[in-house]
């Protein structure tokens, strides 16, 4: 599948923008800086409520964020079982087991979710620095 990637860099704790309308996608939470709990609880219910039904995270507090992401999706759904088309997948993965281009080989090459076509992939960088060609590019070689 050849999903089309958005990249957003976001610094820790920053405003977080209006994605507006767009069909269900694939979101990598790319991590390289602690933020604070709240800003991370409040991204991942921005983040379902903006469509992303399948959110990998990768770097800092990873397993956090798809801790925040799976409560987010439940919380979205008033806590009942989730309809096909509002079901969301989530995938931690720890730097220490796999570089950043692992993620994005993954992404492009393998993710997919069960019940509906995710054709896009929004890469939410938070970072101080914003790193966008060198991302994009990883995605292009992977």
């Amino acid at each position: 599948m050849q999903r089309k990637l958005t990249y957003l860099h976001l610094p820790p704790d920053a405003d977080l923008p209006d994605l507006g309308a767009r069909p269900p996608f694939l979101a990598i939470v790319l991590a390289e800086d602690e933020v604070a709990e709240m800003w991370l609880w409040d991204a991942a219910r921005w983040l379902v409520a903006s469509g992303a039904r399948y959110v990998q995270a990768w770097g800092t507090d990873a397993a956090a964020w798809i801790e925040a992401v799976d409560d987010a999706a439940l919380e979205a759904v008033d806590y009942e079982d989730a309809p096909d088309d509002r079901r969301v997948l989530t995938s931690a993965h720890d730097p220490a087991d796999e570089d950043v281009e692992d993620v994005l080989w993954f992404t492009k090459h393998r993710a997919a979710h069960p019940f509906l076509p995710l054709d896009a992939a929004l890469v939410v960088h938070i970072a101080p620095a914003p790193r966008k060609e060198e991302i994009e590019t990883a995605y292009a070689d992977a």
